[in-house]
């Protein structure tokens, strides 16, 4: 493993740590308000990207690349961060409706 790869993978393992404490606060604050969709959809576009540029790479040379692993966990992240955006805007509307219902 060189030198550029070990940047890959730290620049991949930074962006990865902030993800669980993105997924801990969706789960405990069961609103999607503040959130974006879009913006999750895009970083897991460019993980793919990236991911995408490996498996050419493996596909040319045959050398598969430690970082691939990294791009995986990451993506599977914002995917879990993706799901709970789903549940939490279903609970804003279920919260919304009660509201409305109370009043």
């Amino acid at each position: 493993m060189d030198i550029v790869q070990l940047c890959e993978i730290g620049m991949l393992v930074a962006f990865g740590f902030s993800w669980p404490f993105n997924i801990a606060k969706s789960w405990r604050s069961r609103t999607a308000r503040g959130k974006s969709v879009m913006f999750e959809l895009i970083v897991i576009f460019g993980y793919c990207v990236g991911l995408l540029g490996k498996l050419i790479t493996y596909s040319r040379t045959g050398f598969w690349a430690y970082s691939i692993w990294f791009y995986l966990a990451d993506i599977a992240m914002v995917a879990i961060d993706v799901v709970l955006y789903f549940r939490n805007t279903a609970l804003d509307r279920r919260a919304d409706r009660e509201k409305e219902a109370a009043r």
